[in-house]
């Protein structure tokens, strides 16, 4: 793959961003600030996240339209913008260089010392939040890319040196080929994503590919108890360090595993046969476990001091649209979580089940049509570890409805489950039906966390 390189720029170039409003580009935009680059950039509307950059003194226009281009060195869009767009097609006709987000995002790696990705099918942003709290306890000032609202950061991104760089390294349409890091932490890999992977076989080689784009001097960190990972890293030439809970072979794994009475992991880490750490977890959840230990074997192959992985590890509490907390209705607690794959769902329910509620009420919104239809039975055979299932209309996010998968079809593979289509109505019946001490979470990547926070507001007027 051809890669842009950030030495192809003469120093405080002028870079537009298409879509600079995202939660993404904006933050590439502030990195770009940070190095002295001259931003401009358009968005459909203004946030608070254009009004930061205008602040910084990016010129930003709300509107896109072709005359926004003012002969920039370089133009960057999002994976949302179409080829009809006009400040696209501008750009083209201008002979203007043209980039995606991601290899930009790769260029700039260049210019940090230690990028760190975390990727895999689950498990990206909490992996990538608690890697950045141990970097931040080992007073290291990283620069950190998180896909979610971390709020020891208040956001998603922090500016920090150019030194350490933990970000968020995605598989769909493959734009994590487009990174240099120098350490890889892959979590886990499964189907997912299968409007552009054609099997799993696919998504094994695109990791491979990835996993060859780490430094020789650094390493990857994998899960020893993921089949598909193995096969991934089998014929991959680079210092490679195993966690797991299940193979007795793994450099770093868990011991002493208890359950606290808030229903949160207490563990020993074991690096190679000899306790390494106490670890007392503020979030749910054995996969929790594991994204520990995957952030413990990164710190000490950093040299990181043990002192901030305890540190670092134990003030983790979660972040935004991970089995957050929203508050209370009727006596029973409120969250939201951004599951969308059938793995999730069940280990989010199952660590639930670990919490001493009553009832589990969980009101699902499939995301995608495509991944809706490919995992259909999977998601049937994981919501039902619930108590109470409603499954509501899929959300499309990219795709067009084709009239082949309808949320009902999941509905009727799940003996008890209701499907309703209108938010208000799901928040009206749930008032109705909770009882003291139950738990409801409302589930998927898409607007369904609406429902959580009309049942906080109902609650409080």
């Amino acid at each position: 793959m051809h890669q842009f390189s950030m030495s192809q720029l003469k120093p405080g170039a002028h870079i537009h961003m298409i879509g600079i409003g995202g939660i993404s580009m904006s933050a590439l935009a502030h990195m770009l600030l940070d190095f002295g680059y001259q931003i401009s950039g358009s968005d459909s509307k203004a946030s608070a996240l254009t009004d930061s950059l205008s602040a910084l003194g990016a010129s930003i226009q709300i509107g896109q339209s072709a005359e926004n281009i003012q002969n920039p060195d370089l133009v960057c869009y999002t994976a949302a913008i179409s080829e009809s767009n006009p400040e696209l097609r501008k750009a083209r006709t201008l002979n203007i260089p043209v980039i995606e987000r991601a290899e930009l995002l790769g260029a700039l790696m260049e210019l940090y010392k230690y990028p760190i990705a975390v990727a895999g099918t689950h498990g990206k942003t909490t992996t990538t939040s608690m890697l950045s709290l141990v970097l931040l306890a080992a007073d290291t000032d990283p620069t950190i890319l998180v896909g979610g609202e971390l709020p020891q950061i208040g956001g998603n991104f922090r500016l920090g040196s150019k030194n350490y760089l933990p970000f968020e390294a995605c598989e769909y349409v493959e734009s994590f080929l487009h990174f240099k890091p120098f350490l890889s932490i892959i979590t886990n890999v499964e189907e997912d994503h299968l409007d552009y992977f054609s099997d799993i076989n696919h998504i094994i080689s695109s990791f491979q590919k990835f996993a060859r784009l780490t430094s020789p001097n650094g390493c990857i960190i994998v899960c020893s108890d993921d089949k598909n990972l193995q096969k991934v890293v089998q014929n991959v030439d680079k210092k490679i360090i195993f966690y797991g809970l299940d193979d007795k072979n793994t450099d770093f794994t868990a011991q002493n595993i208890k359950i606290n009475q808030d229903g949160f992991p207490e563990f020993t880490i074991i690096k190679q046969g000899l306790p390494l750490v106490d670890i007392s977890l503020r979030v749910a959840g054995e996969h929790n476990i594991l994204n520990s230990l995957a952030v413990t074997a990164a710190a000490d192959f950093l040299g990181l001091p043990i002192s901030a992985v305890k540190e670092g590890l134990e003030s983790f509490t979660g972040t935004k649209r991970r089995f957050e907390h929203i508050g209370t209705v009727n006596g029973c607690d409120i969250v939201d979580d951004y599951a969308h794959h059938p793995t999730e769902i069940k280990v989010t329910l199952h660590a639930a089940q670990q919490m001493h509620y009553n009832d589990i009420w969980v009101v699902f919104q499939p995301h995608t049509y495509s991944r809706t239809k490919s995992l259909l039975h999977e998601f049937a055979e994981a919501l039902p570890i619930a108590d109470h299932v409603i499954i509501t209309d899929v959300y499309p996010a990219r795709e067009t409805y084709d009239g082949t998968i309808h949320a009902c079809d999941l509905a009727a593979l799940i003996p008890g489950s209701i499907y309703m289509n209108d938010m208000d109505a799901i928040t009206r019946y749930l008032k109705q039906n909770l009882q003291k001490g139950d738990l409801i979470i409302t589930m998927g990547a898409g607007d369904v966390n609406k429902i959580a926070q009309k049942l906080k507001e109902t609650e409080l007027q």
